[in-house]
């Protein structure tokens, strides 16, 4: 079983990378020092009014709930939570909820649960883990409606009644620069009534949209008037029907971070292009306007606002990470659902066996940069196996198993004779530390790997063969003799004789000399275990890279199913324990399937990256 994470593996010395840098700066600067909640919907819903803020920064992760998180989604939580954390400040779990037809409540509870398995909090600065709700983005649709208006009012905004077709043949392209919409000259008064008959569910889906009024000649098309509000009749996990129009993603963003007082809104590079809309977005609303009926109106935000920062997501060798795709996997059934130990999701590398020090461990391993590049998987397993090799227990396991009959134990032992035999469970146990023990007995008959025999043994071969002799791990010293087949020729028993006296850990273990240990369980005691041989999901190393058929690199041999034996110890082990098989790797009991009765065990990964042979 897992025991508590090695902090060694997490040390305290960060490396510096562009991010700390900035941030660093911004605290010696004091850029955020002068901030109050002041009465913002953020302010109202999870903290007390007037409360200062100096010298800390905010973070968040804001997932769209219309999906499972993935690893790359665990590398941007560890550094939104951990770079919080380590700088006195406060991360905030927002669920970015502006289009109801994708999000559910499944989505919102699985991306909560996994942000706390991965060992994070979003409560704030003097309150109780745990006791503060995440964030949303639809607390602020009231107030994101008023700044929709208020851009109108100030000539920043036009409602546009244009086909989509037409739409996106006028936005123009890299080479072209867009066409104005006829309905770009709209007069306030008319594009108020039209956005307000939107609201009130006059129109259509589809009718219109809400656009910003900034340059369609722009070279960068995110800011060529991009739509800001759109007609969905759909019901809303959390509004209900309260609304039938909606906020685009874009610009309800930027208005989330100013409303939570965000100091560093940090995100991956395929936002990078939208950064210049943020801060047209946040100029704006922190401007004075004039509003039709000739009274001047105060911006809506205040300054300091958030500034946006990107850094390059992850790639990671034989994974996709596409949500599309992802669900593809699931739909047509090539996996057994979003938590399949296979899947790169947090719930299916959870399952798999990979730790929330692993997941850490990898993330503060693998840096953040600007430049794309691509990490191989070997390094996913290699902080795993870091995590795991002081903490999980060992046990043997017979995974291909033969029988192994020693025929002179009557003789020599006595006939029915079990010796107990006793292992450390933890090798490498901190010095002082107490060091479990695991029990089992050694009979007659034993189970054995069938690749621990061989009838003729080529040059090098140490294990079994008529005439060596090997050791039982932790328990005799056996001289093996020959072995039975059947009529096709497959061998079904394995024979050898039992030396006397030289049991482990007994002064006559050192008396006769063996070619090698190998691993074995009781047949007398043994279990019988489900073993999940799990291994990549994908052949290729970058299995939908330009434009790459990724259905077509599936790995058919990333499961196979074996009926195994296992060492008594593992008989009432609870589900998620984590165990090293001795010569196998490391395995943990499956956290669904797992119980009294049956036991089941996921692999996780070998002893050592075994997969570029």
């Amino acid at each position: 079983m897992t025991k508590p994470a090695n902090p060694a593996t997490e040390p305290d010395h960060k490396p510096s990378n562009f991010l700390r840098q900035i941030i660093e700066n911004d605290l010696a600067q004091g850029t955020y020092a002068s901030r109050r909640w002041a009465g913002s919907p953020g302010d109202a819903a999870h903290h007390a009014k007037g409360e200062p803020d100096p010298a800390k920064i905010r973070t968040r992760f804001p997932p769209e709930p219309n999906g499972y998180l993935h690893v790359g989604h665990a590398k941007s939580i560890c550094i939104n939570f951990g770079l919080a954390k380590e700088y006195g400040g406060v991360c905030h779990l927002r669920f970015d909820d502006t289009n109801p037809e994708k999000e559910d409540t499944e989505y919102v509870n699985s991306i909560i649960d996994a942000v706390k398995w991965l060992g994070f909090d979003w409560a704030q600065i003097g309150q109780a883990a745990g006791s503060a709700a995440p964030y949303q983005a639809s607390d602020y649709f009231d107030f994101m409606y008023r700044a929709a208006e208020f851009l109108i009012e100030a000539g920043y905004a036009y409602v546009d009644e244009q086909s989509a077709e037409d739409m996106r043949a006028n936005r123009g392209d890299f080479g072209k620069p867009g066409v104005d919409s006829p309905f770009r000259t709209r007069t306030v008064a008319e594009n108020l009534m039209r956005f307000r008959e939107m609201r009130d569910g006059k129109l259509a889906d589809g009718a219109a949209v809400l656009r910003a009024k900034i340059d369609m000649a722009s070279p960068n098309i995110n800011l060529r008037d991009p739509a800001i509000y759109r007609i969905r009749r759909a019901t809303h996990h959390h509004t209900g029907d309260t609304w039938c129009i909606y906020p685009m993603y874009t610009f309800a963003h930027p208005i989330e971070d100013a409303l939570e007082q965000i100091t560093h809104s940090i995100c991956t590079l395929e936002f990078e292009d939208q950064r210049p809309f943020y801060d047209w977005l946040m100029a704006r609303l922190s401007e004075s306007t004039t509003r039709s009926d000739g009274q001047v109106v105060a911006g809506l935000l205040a300054a300091p606002s958030p500034k946006q920062y990107e850094f390059s997501r992850l790639n990671l060798t034989y994974v996709i990470t596409s949500k599309r795709k992802l669900a593809q996997l699931v739909n047509e059934n090539k996996v057994s659902g979003w938590d399949d130990p296979r899947m790169p999701t947090i719930v299916g590398l959870r399952r798999r066996g990979y730790t929330p020090t692993s997941l850490r461990l990898f993330a503060d391993r693998i840096g953040v940069t600007k430049s794309d590049s691509w990490i191989d998987y070997s390094t996913l397993e290699g902080c795993l196996r870091e995590d795991l090799e002081n903490t999980a227990h060992r046990a043997m396991a017979v995974l291909d198993p033969v029988k192994l009959v020693l025929t002179n134990w009557d003789e020599v032992m006595g006939a029915g004779h079990l010796e107990p035999c006793t292992q450390p469970a933890l090798p490498h146990a901190d010095d002082g530390a107490e060091v479990p023990t695991r029990h089992f007995k050694i009979g007659k008959e034993v189970w054995i790997e069938r690749d621990d025999f061989i009838e003729v043994a080529p040059k090098g071969y140490k294990r079994l063969y008529p005439g060596n002799k090997v050791r039982l791990k932790g328990g005799y010293v056996i001289e093996c003799t020959g072995c039975t087949k059947d009529a096709a020729g497959n061998i079904t028993e394995v024979q050898a004789t039992v030396i006397p006296d030289t049991k482990s850990g007994t002064p006559g273990s050192a008396t006769v000399k063996a070619s090698a240990a190998i691993t074995w369980v009781g047949v007398n005691d043994g279990l019988q275990a489900e073993v999940r041989m799990y291994d990549r999901l994908f052949t290729d190393a970058q299995p939908d890279a330009g434009g790459k058929d990724f259905l077509a690199a599936l790995n058919p041999d990333s499961l196979k199913v074996v009926t195994a034996y296992v060492e008594p110890s593992l008989a009432h082990v609870p589900a998620s324990a984590h165990f090293q098989f001795e010569r196998h790797g490391y395995f943990v009991t499956d956290r669904v399937d797992h119980g009294d009765g049956k036991l089941v065990f996921n692999k996780i990964t070998g002893l050592k990256d075994t997969w570029a042979k």
